[in-house]
Protein backbone atom coordinates (compact mmCIF):
# COMPACT_ATOMS: atom_id res chain seq x y z
CA UNK A 1 0.00 0.00 0.00
CA UNK A 2 1.63 3.43 -0.94
CA UNK A 3 2.09 6.14 1.65
CA UNK A 4 0.93 9.43 1.42
CA UNK A 5 2.28 11.80 4.13
CA UNK A 6 0.54 14.94 5.16
CA UNK A 7 3.43 17.91 6.10
CA UNK A 8 2.22 21.00 7.43
CA UNK A 9 3.25 23.37 10.78
CA UNK A 10 0.55 21.89 12.50
CA UNK A 11 -2.45 18.90 12.36
CA UNK A 12 -5.58 18.27 14.76
CA UNK A 13 -7.04 21.80 15.65
CA UNK A 14 -9.94 23.55 14.63
CA UNK A 15 -8.04 25.94 11.90
CA UNK A 16 -9.47 25.68 8.31
CA UNK A 17 -6.39 24.00 7.05
CA UNK A 18 -6.42 21.25 9.37
CA UNK A 19 -10.51 20.67 9.05
CA UNK A 20 -9.88 20.22 5.18
CA UNK A 21 -6.20 18.24 5.48
CA UNK A 22 -8.38 15.86 7.26
CA UNK A 23 -10.77 15.38 4.37
CA UNK A 24 -8.08 14.84 1.68
CA UNK A 25 -6.77 12.51 3.94
CA UNK A 26 -10.21 10.81 4.07
CA UNK A 27 -10.11 10.71 0.33
CA UNK A 28 -6.48 9.36 -0.12
CA UNK A 29 -7.46 6.74 2.14
CA UNK A 30 -10.51 5.67 -0.20
CA UNK A 31 -7.95 5.51 -3.24
CA UNK A 32 -5.76 2.84 -1.38
CA UNK A 33 -3.39 4.98 0.49
CA UNK A 34 -1.88 4.71 3.80
CA UNK A 35 -1.58 8.14 4.90
CA UNK A 36 0.83 9.28 8.02
CA UNK A 37 0.74 13.09 9.17
CA UNK A 38 4.03 15.28 9.66
CA UNK A 39 4.20 18.62 11.27
CA UNK A 40 5.95 20.27 14.10
CA UNK A 41 2.92 20.87 16.65
CA UNK A 42 0.11 18.94 17.50
CA UNK A 43 -1.91 15.54 17.14
CA UNK A 44 -0.02 13.99 14.61
CA UNK A 45 2.25 10.56 13.81
CA UNK A 46 5.45 12.18 13.19
CA UNK A 47 6.55 15.06 15.21
CA UNK A 48 9.95 17.36 13.59
CA UNK A 49 10.51 20.14 15.90
CA UNK A 50 11.45 23.47 13.88
CA UNK A 51 8.20 22.63 11.18
CA UNK A 52 6.00 24.61 14.18
CA UNK A 53 4.48 28.41 13.52
CA UNK A 54 7.20 30.68 15.43
CA UNK A 55 9.79 27.55 15.46
CA UNK A 56 12.93 29.18 17.02
CA UNK A 57 15.17 26.80 15.00
CA UNK A 58 14.96 25.86 11.73
CA UNK A 59 14.09 21.59 11.62
CA UNK A 60 17.33 19.21 11.32
CA UNK A 61 17.80 18.28 7.42
CA UNK A 62 18.06 15.11 8.21
CA UNK A 63 14.91 14.30 10.57
CA UNK A 64 12.64 16.03 8.15
CA UNK A 65 13.83 13.83 5.32
CA UNK A 66 13.74 10.61 7.46
CA UNK A 67 10.27 11.36 8.77
CA UNK A 68 9.10 11.56 5.46
CA UNK A 69 11.30 8.73 3.32
CA UNK A 70 8.78 6.40 3.30
CA UNK A 71 6.53 8.81 1.46
CA UNK A 72 5.50 7.98 -2.22
CA UNK A 73 3.24 10.79 -2.33
CA UNK A 74 3.57 14.42 0.20
CA UNK A 75 0.93 16.40 0.47
CA UNK A 76 2.26 19.95 1.74
CA UNK A 77 -0.38 22.07 3.27
CA UNK A 78 0.28 25.67 3.40
CA UNK A 79 3.80 25.43 4.78
CA UNK A 80 5.35 26.30 1.45
CA UNK A 81 3.08 28.73 0.95
CA UNK A 82 2.43 31.46 3.41
CA UNK A 83 5.90 32.04 5.32
CA UNK A 84 4.79 31.30 8.96
CA UNK A 85 8.03 29.61 9.13
CA UNK A 86 10.46 30.73 6.12
CA UNK A 87 13.00 28.46 7.54
CA UNK A 88 11.09 25.53 7.46
CA UNK A 89 9.35 25.73 3.94
CA UNK A 90 13.23 26.09 2.44
CA UNK A 91 14.45 22.84 4.48
CA UNK A 92 10.81 21.15 2.97
CA UNK A 93 11.78 22.44 -0.71
CA UNK A 94 14.88 21.10 -0.97
CA UNK A 95 14.07 17.53 0.95
CA UNK A 96 10.85 17.53 -1.45
CA UNK A 97 12.73 18.78 -4.63
CA UNK A 98 12.30 16.12 -7.86
CA UNK A 99 9.38 14.37 -5.51
CA UNK A 100 5.87 13.51 -6.30
CA UNK A 101 4.36 16.51 -3.95
CA UNK A 102 0.84 18.12 -4.29
CA UNK A 103 1.29 21.67 -3.03
CA UNK A 104 -2.40 22.71 -1.32
CA UNK A 105 -2.07 26.36 -1.07
CA UNK A 106 -4.38 28.24 1.21
CA UNK A 107 -3.25 31.58 1.93
CA UNK A 108 -0.50 33.07 -0.51
CA UNK A 109 1.67 35.46 0.94
CA UNK A 110 0.64 38.58 -0.77
CA UNK A 111 -3.00 38.25 1.03
CA UNK A 112 -1.71 39.68 3.97
CA UNK A 113 0.02 42.79 4.24
CA UNK A 114 3.10 42.00 7.28
CA UNK A 115 3.80 39.15 4.39
CA UNK A 116 3.96 41.33 1.07
CA UNK A 117 7.59 41.58 1.14
CA UNK A 118 7.99 37.89 0.71
CA UNK A 119 8.78 36.85 -2.65
CA UNK A 120 10.33 33.47 -2.46
CA UNK A 121 6.88 31.91 -1.88
CA UNK A 122 5.18 29.58 -2.96
CA UNK A 123 8.12 27.15 -3.96
CA UNK A 124 7.55 25.51 -7.11
CA UNK A 125 9.73 22.27 -8.49
CA UNK A 126 8.76 20.47 -11.90
CA UNK A 127 7.70 17.35 -10.36
CA UNK A 128 5.23 18.84 -8.24
CA UNK A 129 1.66 19.48 -8.66
CA UNK A 130 -0.27 22.50 -7.11
CA UNK A 131 -3.94 22.75 -5.77
CA UNK A 132 -5.45 26.85 -5.43
CA UNK A 133 -8.62 26.65 -3.79
CA UNK A 134 -10.53 28.90 -6.34
CA UNK A 135 -10.10 30.43 -9.63
CA UNK A 136 -9.28 33.62 -8.68
CA UNK A 137 -6.38 32.38 -6.67
CA UNK A 138 -4.78 29.52 -9.54
CA UNK A 139 -5.10 33.07 -11.98
CA UNK A 140 -2.70 34.61 -8.91
CA UNK A 141 -0.65 31.63 -8.60
CA UNK A 142 -0.27 31.73 -12.67
CA UNK A 143 0.39 35.57 -13.04
CA UNK A 144 2.49 36.98 -10.13
CA UNK A 145 4.52 32.97 -9.87
CA UNK A 146 4.36 31.60 -13.16
CA UNK A 147 2.77 28.55 -10.98
CA UNK A 148 0.02 26.42 -12.92
CA UNK A 149 -2.38 25.17 -10.14
CA UNK A 150 -6.07 22.90 -11.11
CA UNK A 151 -8.41 24.23 -8.84
CA UNK A 152 -10.07 22.29 -6.06
CA UNK A 153 -12.70 24.17 -3.69
CA UNK A 154 -12.57 22.98 -0.32
CA UNK A 155 -15.51 20.39 0.24
CA UNK A 156 -17.93 19.47 3.39
CA UNK A 157 -19.66 16.21 3.97
CA UNK A 158 -22.75 15.74 5.09
CA UNK A 159 -23.89 17.60 8.45
CA UNK A 160 -24.47 15.63 11.41
CA UNK A 161 -27.68 16.72 13.88
CA UNK A 162 -26.22 18.67 16.88
CA UNK A 163 -27.01 19.19 20.40
CA UNK A 164 -28.50 22.36 20.79
CA UNK A 165 -30.13 22.77 24.29
CA UNK A 166 -27.03 19.91 25.47
CA UNK A 167 -24.59 22.66 23.91
CA UNK A 168 -26.12 26.17 25.15
CA UNK A 169 -26.79 24.41 28.45
CA UNK A 170 -22.91 24.10 28.56
CA UNK A 171 -22.10 27.03 27.85
CA UNK A 172 -24.77 28.23 30.26
CA UNK A 173 -26.86 30.17 27.69
CA UNK A 174 -30.58 30.36 28.03
CA UNK A 175 -33.06 29.00 25.61
CA UNK A 176 -34.69 32.56 24.75
CA UNK A 177 -30.64 34.15 24.55
CA UNK A 178 -29.91 35.15 21.24
CA UNK A 179 -26.46 33.42 20.45
CA UNK A 180 -24.12 35.09 18.14
CA UNK A 181 -20.96 32.14 17.13
CA UNK A 182 -18.05 33.26 15.65
CA UNK A 183 -16.00 30.11 14.94
CA UNK A 184 -12.78 31.37 14.22
CA UNK A 185 -9.00 31.55 15.66
CA UNK A 186 -8.47 34.95 17.14
CA UNK A 187 -6.55 37.41 14.67
CA UNK A 188 -6.62 40.62 13.32
CA UNK A 189 -8.47 39.27 9.95
CA UNK A 190 -10.69 37.83 11.50
CA UNK A 191 -13.17 40.80 12.31
CA UNK A 192 -13.93 40.32 15.90
CA UNK A 193 -14.58 44.03 16.60
CA UNK A 194 -17.43 43.90 14.23
CA UNK A 195 -18.61 40.28 15.57
CA UNK A 196 -18.99 42.04 19.03
CA UNK A 197 -20.87 44.80 17.24
CA UNK A 198 -23.18 42.51 16.10
CA UNK A 199 -23.70 41.02 19.24
CA UNK A 200 -24.00 44.34 20.82
CA UNK A 201 -26.80 45.60 18.53
CA UNK A 202 -28.57 42.05 18.65
CA UNK A 203 -28.62 42.36 22.34
CA UNK A 204 -27.29 39.12 22.46
CA UNK A 205 -24.02 37.08 23.16
CA UNK A 206 -20.67 36.97 21.83
CA UNK A 207 -19.54 33.28 21.69
CA UNK A 208 -15.75 33.14 20.36
CA UNK A 209 -14.35 29.43 20.04
CA UNK A 210 -10.86 30.36 18.62
CA UNK A 211 -7.38 31.46 20.34
CA UNK A 212 -6.10 34.23 20.42
CA UNK A 213 -2.29 33.71 17.63
CA UNK A 214 -0.68 36.24 15.87
CA UNK A 215 0.12 38.31 18.82
CA UNK A 216 -3.44 39.29 18.76
CA UNK A 217 -3.84 38.53 22.27
CA UNK A 218 -3.41 42.08 24.41
CA UNK A 219 -5.90 43.59 21.89
CA UNK A 220 -8.13 40.70 22.32
CA UNK A 221 -8.25 41.28 25.74
CA UNK A 222 -9.26 44.59 25.46
CA UNK A 223 -12.04 44.20 23.50
CA UNK A 224 -13.29 41.38 25.33
CA UNK A 225 -13.08 43.37 28.26
CA UNK A 226 -14.99 46.62 26.82
CA UNK A 227 -17.71 44.53 25.15
CA UNK A 228 -21.26 46.17 25.93
CA UNK A 229 -22.45 42.21 25.55
CA UNK A 230 -22.03 39.06 27.26
CA UNK A 231 -18.69 37.25 25.93
CA UNK A 232 -18.08 33.29 26.16
CA UNK A 233 -14.60 32.34 24.92
CA UNK A 234 -14.16 28.93 25.10
CA UNK A 235 -13.73 26.18 22.32
CA UNK A 236 -15.82 23.33 21.23
CA UNK A 237 -14.41 20.58 19.12
CA UNK A 238 -18.13 19.27 17.32
CA UNK A 239 -18.81 21.09 14.35
CA UNK A 240 -22.56 20.11 14.60
CA UNK A 241 -23.07 21.52 18.51
CA UNK A 242 -21.67 24.56 17.34
CA UNK A 243 -24.12 25.16 14.82
CA UNK A 244 -26.95 23.75 16.39
CA UNK A 245 -25.98 25.81 19.41
CA UNK A 246 -25.74 28.87 17.09
CA UNK A 247 -29.24 31.81 16.73
CA UNK A 248 -26.21 33.67 14.13
CA UNK A 249 -23.06 32.36 12.45
CA UNK A 250 -20.46 36.07 12.41
CA UNK A 251 -17.83 35.92 9.73
CA UNK A 252 -16.80 39.38 9.64
CA UNK A 253 -13.02 38.61 7.66
CA UNK A 254 -11.56 41.12 6.01
CA UNK A 255 -9.82 38.48 3.82
CA UNK A 256 -9.94 34.81 3.54
CA UNK A 257 -8.45 32.29 1.50
CA UNK A 258 -11.40 30.15 1.45
CA UNK A 259 -13.38 30.77 4.58
CA UNK A 260 -15.15 27.99 5.68
CA UNK A 261 -18.04 28.81 8.31
CA UNK A 262 -19.96 30.72 5.34
CA UNK A 263 -20.51 27.06 3.84
CA UNK A 264 -20.60 25.24 7.05
CA UNK A 265 -23.69 27.49 8.21
CA UNK A 266 -25.25 27.01 5.26
CA UNK A 267 -25.25 23.27 5.55
CA UNK A 268 -26.11 23.86 9.09
CA UNK A 269 -28.95 25.91 7.80
CA UNK A 270 -28.16 29.06 10.04
CA UNK A 271 -27.52 32.69 8.98
CA UNK A 272 -24.55 34.24 8.57
CA UNK A 273 -23.29 38.04 8.69
CA UNK A 274 -20.51 37.13 6.26
CA UNK A 275 -17.68 40.17 5.52
CA UNK A 276 -16.73 41.35 1.84
CA UNK A 277 -13.58 39.34 0.94
CA UNK A 278 -13.04 38.14 -2.19
CA UNK A 279 -14.26 34.54 -2.16
CA UNK A 280 -17.27 35.67 -0.24
CA UNK A 281 -18.11 38.27 -2.79
CA UNK A 282 -17.54 34.66 -5.31
CA UNK A 283 -20.73 32.77 -3.24
CA UNK A 284 -22.94 35.57 -3.06
CA UNK A 285 -22.48 35.66 -7.02
CA UNK A 286 -23.25 32.02 -6.67
CA UNK A 287 -25.87 33.07 -5.20
CA UNK A 288 -25.89 32.87 -1.34
CA UNK A 289 -27.36 35.37 0.88
CA UNK A 290 -25.28 36.17 3.69
CA UNK A 291 -26.00 39.17 5.61
CA UNK A 292 -23.90 42.11 5.93
CA UNK A 293 -21.98 42.24 9.40
CA UNK A 294 -23.44 45.79 9.97
CA UNK A 295 -26.73 44.82 9.25
CA UNK A 296 -28.26 44.37 12.59
CA UNK A 297 -31.68 45.31 11.62
CA UNK A 298 -31.62 42.49 8.98
CA UNK A 299 -30.33 39.90 11.22
CA UNK A 300 -33.03 40.82 14.22
CA UNK A 301 -35.69 40.72 11.22
CA UNK A 302 -34.85 36.95 10.36
CA UNK A 303 -34.72 36.14 13.80
CA UNK A 304 -38.27 37.14 14.47
CA UNK A 305 -39.30 35.83 11.11
CA UNK A 306 -37.11 33.20 10.34
CA UNK A 307 -37.22 33.06 6.13
CA UNK A 308 -36.72 29.13 5.28
CA UNK A 309 -36.26 30.03 1.88
CA UNK A 310 -32.64 32.02 2.33
CA UNK A 311 -31.75 28.85 4.51
CA UNK A 312 -33.26 26.15 1.71
CA UNK A 313 -30.78 28.44 -1.12
CA UNK A 314 -28.08 28.60 1.02
CA UNK A 315 -28.16 24.98 1.46
CA UNK A 316 -29.01 23.56 -1.68
CA UNK A 317 -26.04 25.90 -2.99
CA UNK A 318 -23.24 24.60 -0.66
CA UNK A 319 -24.40 20.96 -1.68
CA UNK A 320 -24.47 21.48 -5.44
CA UNK A 321 -20.86 23.72 -5.06
CA UNK A 322 -18.50 22.40 -2.27
CA UNK A 323 -19.58 18.90 -2.02
CA UNK A 324 -17.29 15.54 -0.88
CA UNK A 325 -17.91 14.16 -4.37
CA UNK A 326 -16.62 16.98 -6.15
CA UNK A 327 -13.13 17.26 -4.28
CA UNK A 328 -13.03 13.56 -4.75
CA UNK A 329 -13.14 13.74 -8.72
CA UNK A 330 -10.70 16.60 -8.67
CA UNK A 331 -8.11 14.47 -6.66
CA UNK A 332 -8.63 11.88 -8.97
CA UNK A 333 -8.15 13.69 -11.86
CA UNK A 334 -4.79 14.88 -10.38
CA UNK A 335 -3.85 11.96 -9.19
CA UNK A 336 -4.11 10.02 -12.80
CA UNK A 337 -3.39 12.75 -14.91
CA UNK A 338 0.31 12.49 -12.42
CA UNK A 339 0.24 8.87 -12.58
CA UNK A 340 0.19 9.19 -8.62
CA UNK A 341 -3.10 6.90 -8.25
CA UNK A 342 -2.04 3.85 -6.86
Amino acid sequence: MPTAAFLSFRFGRTDGVSIVAGHWMDELRGFGFRVVTVAGAGDVDRTVPGLEIGATEAPDADALAEALADADLVVVENLCTIPLNLPAARAAGKVLAGRPVIQHHHDPPWHRERFAHVTELPLDDPAWRHVALTPFAAEELRERCGIQAVVIPNGFPEPLPGDRSGQRASLGVADDEVLITHPVRAIERKGVPAAIALAEALGGTYWLLGPAEEDYGPQLERLLAEARCRVIHRSCDVEADIYAAADVVAFPSTWEGFGNPPIEAALHRRPAAVGHYRVAEDLRSLGFRFFDPGDAAGVRAFLDRPDEGLLDRNEALARQHFSMARVRAGLARLLEEAGWMP
